[in-house]
């Protein structure tokens, strides 16, 4: 049975990117997803909540999402998880600053854990379903945790609904940028889809930028989702 989920976010950077810090309720180890930059405010949170970091979680390469995973890792220990096909940018930042300037300002670090869609993970004792949803990034990733379990084997939602860190793929009211190299229109229309296959509609859509929304409002009123 999966126990409550505690999220904290933060928003940080130069535009403020959201970055979550996810633990089970009562307990002590978390997640932290796309610490882009100020890394020392997550660390100040982790001290304020006694927390220890176990993973840190990439949705895509783009600098507002790793710049503070260097930093963070490099105060914690705790190892990086994220898409194999960008692990690159991450590992060589200054091979992408030509293509993308932004991209010089991210300090290199080293990718443990590299995915590539379709794993479930388990980190600090919550599991998590990974979901390869390209279109914003060549290799974007969200991560799913799954809701409250009932004793029938169903999906709780009026408890604890699912969550998805989903990165740039879908906002409240919106998607992500397909105007950035390595970005594509219909290949992010195709992971749209998927998510609404493949994901309840009372998941809480916790993204990159922007308010929490859930995947059941977005199908109705988001016009990038219309006849999906």
């Amino acid at each position: 049975m999966t126990r409550e989920l505690q999220v904290h976010v933060l928003q940080l950077g130069p535009i403020g990117t959201n970055c979550y810090v996810v633990h089970e309720v009562g307990q002590t180890t978390c997640f932290v997803v796309d610490p882009g930059g100020e890394h020392e405010r997550v660390l100040d949170l982790l001290e304020q909540e006694g927390l220890a970091v176990e993973a840190i979680l990439v949705t895509h390469f783009h600098f507002d999402h790793t710049g503070g995973v260097a930093g963070l890792a490099a105060a914690t220990g705790a190892p990086v998880w994220m898409s194999a096909d960008e692990a690159h940018a991450l590992e060589h930042p200054e091979q992408f600053a030509a293509s993308w300037p932004t991209m010089a300002s991210v300090p290199a670090w080293p990718v443990e854990h590299r995915l590539r869609g379709g794993e479930r993970i388990e980190v600090a004792g919550i599991a998590l379903d990974v979901l390869l949803v390209p279109g914003h990034s060549p290799a974007h990733i969200a991560f799913i945790a799954p809701g409250q379990v009932d004793d029938d084997g169903g999906v709780d939602t009026d408890t604890m609904p699912p969550l998805a860190f989903s990165g740039d793929v879908l906002f409240q009211g919106s998607v992500g940028r397909t105007d950035l190299e390595g970005a594509d229109h219909a290949t992010l229309v195709r992971s749209l889809e998927l998510m609404v296959r493949k994901l309840d509609p009372a998941t809480l859509i916790l993204s990159g930028h922007g308010s929490v929304t859930n995947l059941e409002t977005e199908i109705r009123t988001n016009p990038f989702l219309t006849g999906i």
